[in-house]
Order: C-alpha cells, then sequence, then structure tokens
C-alpha cells in the first residue's frame, strides 16, 4: 500500500489515499503516538520531550567521528522481508486476558519475573527462524503495559526461553534499577523508539528515535541504565546519548514521508540504544512502507547531526520525567 500526501499536508493534515484502508484521517491522526489507545509514557518523559534548542554537547565532535561521520543513515524497518524475516522490529497487543506463560532467563538477575502474556504465534524480529537479537514485543492494550524479551524463544510446553526481559508500565515514567540491562543493551525500552508507519502516515513524530552504533562506551547516562562495552576512551558515545539532526540540515528535497522522519530527528532526536551498525534507525515493520522512498534516508550523513547535552532536563536520575521548559527558553535558562 502507499501514502500521497497532498494539498492538505501543507496545512498540516496528511491526505490519505491508501489502497485497501478505508480508515478516515482522524483515526490515524488519533493513533499517531498511542498504540491501541494507549500512551506510550507520559507527555513528561525523556522519550517524549522536544532536544532542538538544548545546548550540543562538547564531545559531539568526537560522538560522531567515532560512529561515522561519512557513513549514512539507515532505516532498519520496511516492507517485505530480509534474509526470510520482516524487516523491521514487530510489536503485537493482547487483551489483558491474554494467558500468562513463563519465561526463563539467562540474565535472569537483572530481568523482570514473568509470567509474561505472550501469544505462542508473537512475532518475533527477524522472523522464527532469525538469529539475530530476536527481540519479542507486547502490549497489553487494556492495562497499557509493555512487555519485552531479548533472544526469545517460543517452547513446546508453551513457555518461552530468553535473554533478558523487562515490563514497563506506559502511564508511568519510572526506570529501571540502575545497572540493570532490558531487552535492550541501554537498558530503555524498545517500543518507544521505534519508527511506526501510522505516526508518519498521520504526518508527525512526536518522539525521539531508537538507534545504532557499531562501538560504545562503558558508561551510559541518563536515561539509560545500561552499558555494554569494555572501551573507556572518551571519544566513544555512552549509551543512552542523545542525538539530533541538525537544524541547517536541507530536508525539502526528500519525499514527504522521509521528511516527516528527518523533522523528528531535528526536534527530538534519537537515542543511542545498542551496539549495531553506525546510524542504524529502528522502527516497526508493515507492508505499507514503500522501501525505495525509505532507501532515500541513505541521503543523510552522520556527519549532518550533532551530540545534544539533556542534562538540563534531569528531575531525578532514577526517573524519566523530563522538566518541561518554555521551548524558546531551553537555551538561556539552561545556561546558568
Amino acid at each position: 500500500m502507499w501514502v500521497g500526501f497532498g494539498v492538505a499536508a501543507t496545512i498540516g493534515l496528511p491526505a490519505l489515499m491508501m489502497r485497501g484502508d478505508e480508515r478516515p484521517v482522524h483515526a490515524l491522526v488519533a493513533a499517531a503516538g498511542a498504540v491501541e489507545g494507549c500512551t506510550v509514557l507520559p507527555a513528561d518523559s525523556i522519550w517524549n520531550t522536544r532536544v532542538d534548542r538544548l545546548p550540543v554537547d562538547a564531545d559531539s565532535n568526537a560522538y560522531v567521528a567515532t560512529i561515522g561521520a561519512s557513513d549514512t543513515v539507515h532505516a532498519d524497518f520496511g516492507s517485505g522481508e530480509w534474509d526470510g524475516g520482516p524487516i523491521g522490529i514487530p510489536f503485537t497487543t493482547v487483551p489483558s486476558a491474554q494467558p500468562r506463560v513463563q519465561v526463563s532467563f539467562y540474565y535472569d538477575d537483572e530481568s523482570d519475573p514473568g509470567p509474561y502474556p505472550v501469544p505462542p504465534d508473537a512475532p518475533i524480529e527477524g522472523g522464527p527462524d532469525a538469529d539475530g537479537d530476536r527481540h519479542v514485543l507486547v502490549v497489553d492494550r487494556e492495562a497499557c503495559v509493555l512487555y519485552e524479551l531479548y533472544d526469545a524463544w517460543p517452547q513446546a510446553d508453551g513457555s518461552w526461553a530468553a535473554g533478558s526481559g523487562a515490563v514497563y508500565d506506559l502511564n508511568s515514567n519510572a526506570l529501571r534499577q540502575a545497572g540493570w540491562t532490558s531487552a535492550d543493551a541501554a537498558g530503555l525500552p524498545i517500543l518507544p523508539g521505534l519508527v511506526r508507519y501510522e505516526e508518519v502516515a498521520a504526518g508527525s513524530i512526536e518522539h525521539a528515535l531508537r538507534f545504532t552504533a557499531p562501538e560504545t562506551r562503558d558508561v551510559y547516562t541518563w536515561p539509560a541504565r545500561h552499558y555494554a562495552s569494555d572501551h573507556w576512551e572518551p571519544e566513544y558515545p555512552p549509551m543512552g546519548q542523545r542525538f539530533r539532526l541538525k537544524p541547517e540540515f536541507d530536508i525539502s528535497g526528500f519525499e514527504p514521508e522521509v521528511q516527516v522522519i528527518l523533522r523528528a530527528l531535528k526536534t527530538y532526536g534519537m537515542m543511542l540504544a545498542d551496539n549495531g551498525s553506525a546510524w542504524f534507525i529502528s522502527g516497526a515493520p508493515d507492508e505499507r512502507w514503500d522501501n525505495d522512498v525509505l532507501h532515500q534516508l541513505h541521503q543523510v550523513p552522520g556527519s549532518a547531526f550533532e551530540a545534544v547535552d539533556v542534562t538540563g532536563l534531569t528531575i531525578d536520575p532514577d526517573s524519566g520525567a523530563a522538566r518541561q521548559l518554555d521551548h524558546w527558553l531551553y537555551l538561556p535558562l539552561l545556561a546558568h
């Protein structure tokens, strides 16, 4: 399927023309930023806080050079399959009545114990035969609770085996215990940072995105809770580091769908969440993505990004709640 952005897009409302999808525009607009009616973390979450007026981090140039200034952005999501599996990190929703099943963890000392409401046919990142991270994400759409697993494998008896697991109340800013991993190396939730088709179709992404870098430092910064590295050198970025697309980067020549993603990267930026390929941005697979259009992101080099200093937004290092300042006052207030 495809989305057309017509005249309505110029006044802030995308003209949605989707073959086989008769939902009205307002239904998709309402869906943007929420999953089945569940807000993805509170409005004052650091994930949902703008960073376009925050100071540049003092180590920005070093971080960008280490990740790869000449490497380009890659949409790690799309339609169809790659190597036998869907492209991206899928998620599913279930009712609160979904049967809970036992999950055994090999990092059980840093995992939230089960049971988890994981259905037997839950989509697995990369497909059922994947040998990668094999993330499984499940949202209880009535209780608005997120369950995430890393390296998840269904068992013959209906249980699951996984590397690690984390449970998040989507109405809470609570962070994981300091030093704990999650289903992600940075100890962060995955779902809040995914690019989702409905948001792009609605014309606006109003949260930070998740991305990976080849090598990170043996430290984490708020709101991350965990690191996965033995590099101590200061040029390596810490887990949780926020980056944004520089304001002067011209996005006018990109397709409207890509412009939605690039505007989000300018306004909300992206958070370093795992070790992986340089500048790979995570999203949910969807058959409505146009992979050729998404490939335009390859035109964005790493040098177009800068690291952001978000320390001025911290209220409590053990909470994901961010100080909400008048947007135009960010710079003068944080300078003192």
